[in-house]
């Protein structure tokens, strides 16, 4: 029970050490971060199916488990500053410390720099510096002491009735205990800075929910959807993280229509907060991160974010404010996310030309007003709500795969044999080898969109799902090539019954 040291507990695997920010809580404060950190890691093994237990005591942590798995997502559990798995443990009488630790460490010390280090808790007849000389000294034969640069270290920490003896000190993630400060909604792009500012966001002890605003199709939302898993499942233990998928293609074309180019950035930057702010109140939460860094991009100069900071209803956290891009891609490798942001393309950068960089609050506001919000709204409303702990990647696969539409500026990649292609093909494709496609297709341009054309749409699904595993946006056109030439004469005819309404349709697939 935390708030007591326990006498006749099972035997440890490792202690675990709390954060020293816990160390300083009130009484009251720190046994509910105690609490909350127990059950953390509890769900923690769970998540990865290992069996261990958790004592709770006022200092200390103590996990016993058969499964060597047990210490990496330890590591990954906020609010832990390290741990030390076991060499052994005896009871609190300085000769068993000293037998045992001469049993344990006399052949790891031998021919090699050594020191003692100890610690100890409690009343007992015995000082620290007794175990310091008694077990250094029953150790040296054969070793050399060497308290500046030693090769092993042997520690010894005396707790209560307890000793535990070991020599590794494991660091981890530090931080406050996830979920001791409440909900926020994140801003989630898929990219680096997102990634790094939800991370920092959880680490804080924050509980998220992601908001993830798609400007690129199912492509898109299957990249956003690992990074996202890589922050729930590896990172959010103790939690039930959700991502909040709204489609943001028609805010875009509407925004197109409607504001000035220059304005698209930090227009689209409010409009993104307005929807979060939107999901942020449904669930309750208290404040939006996003993962801004001051001076980065042309939208985030600090003109620009004071024109877009009252779109948000609710604080905005920017863990990323004084971050340079090397210190966030550095940060990104240590969480797990980095490979797959790398692959994630800049879709939110729609302003063409030369964005304005020091806008005036009131000119974005008017920029955003003669946009309107019913847009946001509707994405809002029709979002999708996805459990990251229990979503499987495979299960996006089928819906992701295939288009029934050609987005603007894509291209259909046919692979149907030459003959077919002579006798009817879709206007501007280009005619490819199936097999020299499936060989060379990391050689093509990541930054464009990709139909893959077969005679059923089957093949090329199999292709479409190896380039979207590769970062590439790649679909299959369902039903292949008759479906195709179907959209076609459909198409042709929506231009001549509405010819702007067909622009609109087909630039929002």
């Amino acid at each position: 029970m935390a708030g007591t040291e326990t006498t006749t507990a099972r035997r440890a695997t490792a202690l675990v050490r709390f954060s020293g920010e816990i160390a300083i809580k009130a009484r009251r404060t720190r046994s509910r971060f105690q609490k909350r950190l127990a059950t953390n890691l509890r769900d923690a093994f769970d998540s990865h199916g290992i069996e261990a237990t958790v004592e709770e005591t006022w200092s200390r942590l103590y996990v016993s488990a058969e499964d060597d798995r047990y210490v990496e997502p330890l590591t990954r559990v906020f609010g832990i500053s390290s741990c030390s798995p076991l060499a052994g443990e005896c009871g609190a009488e300085l000769d068993e410390i000293v037998a045992t630790g001469r049993e344990l460490f006399a052949d790891a010390v031998r021919g090699r720099r050594y020191a003692v280090r100890a610690r100890r808790s409690g009343k007992h007849d015995f000082r620290s510096s007794d175990v310091l000389d008694q077990l250094g000294a029953a150790l040296r034969p054969g070793a050399t002491v060497d308290l500046s640069e030693p090769e092993v270290v042997v520690q010894v920490e005396v707790r209560g009735g307890r000793c535990f003896l070991f020599s590794e000190q494991i660091p981890a993630a530090n931080g406050l205990p996830l979920g001791v400060q409440g909900l926020a909604v994140a801003l989630l792009s898929g990219g680096f800075d997102s990634a790094v500012a939800a991370w920092m966001a959880l680490r804080r002890g924050i509980n998220l929910d992601y908001v993830f605003c798609n400007l690129g199709g199912g492509a898109y939302k299957r990249m956003v959807v690992e990074v996202a898993k890589v922050l729930s499942d590896q990172w959010s233990y103790g939690t039930r993280p959700r991502l909040h998928v709204l489609d943001f293609e028609p805010v875009v074309e509407e925004m197109r229509r409607k504001a000035r180019p220059a304005y698209l950035q930090v227009v689209l930057k409010r409009l993104m907060y307005r929807a979060a702010t939107a999901v942020a109140e449904e669930l309750g939460a208290d404040a939006i991160v996003t993962g801004e860094s001051v001076g980065q991009v042309s939208s985030q100069t600090l003109a620009n974010l004071r024109s877009i900071d009252d779109a948000a209803g609710l604080p905005l956290l920017r863990p990323l404010l004084g971050f340079h891009k090397e210190e966030i891609i550095a940060r990104s490798r240590e969480i797990g996310t980095c490979e797959l942001s790398a692959r994630v393309r800049e879709y939110c950068s729609v302003a063409p030309g030369h964005p304005v960089t020091a806008a005036r609050p009131e000119d974005v506001r008017a920029q955003e007003e003669a946009v309107g919000r019913q847009t946001v709204l509707q994405a809002v409303e029709g979002r999708e709500v996805l459990d990251l702990r229990s979503l499987r990647i495979q299960d996006l696969i089928g819906p992701n795969l295939f288009l029934s539409r050609v987005p603007l500026n894509a291209v259909v990649l046919d692979t149907r044999d030459e003959e077919a292609f002579r006798a009817w093909h879709w206007p501007e494709a280009v005619r490819c080898d199936y097999g020299e496609l499936e060989r060379d297709y990391r050689a093509l341009n990541r930054e464009r969109t990709y139909v893959l054309l077969c005679p059923v749409g089957i093949r090329t699904a199999h292709l479409a799902e190896r380039m979207q595993q590769d970062g590439f946006e790649a679909y299959s056109f369902l039903g292949g090539a008759q479906a195709l030439r179907r959209y076609e004469v459909r198409r042709a005819r929506e231009k001549q019954t509405d010819p702007d309404e067909a622009v609109v349709t087909s630039q929002s697939t």
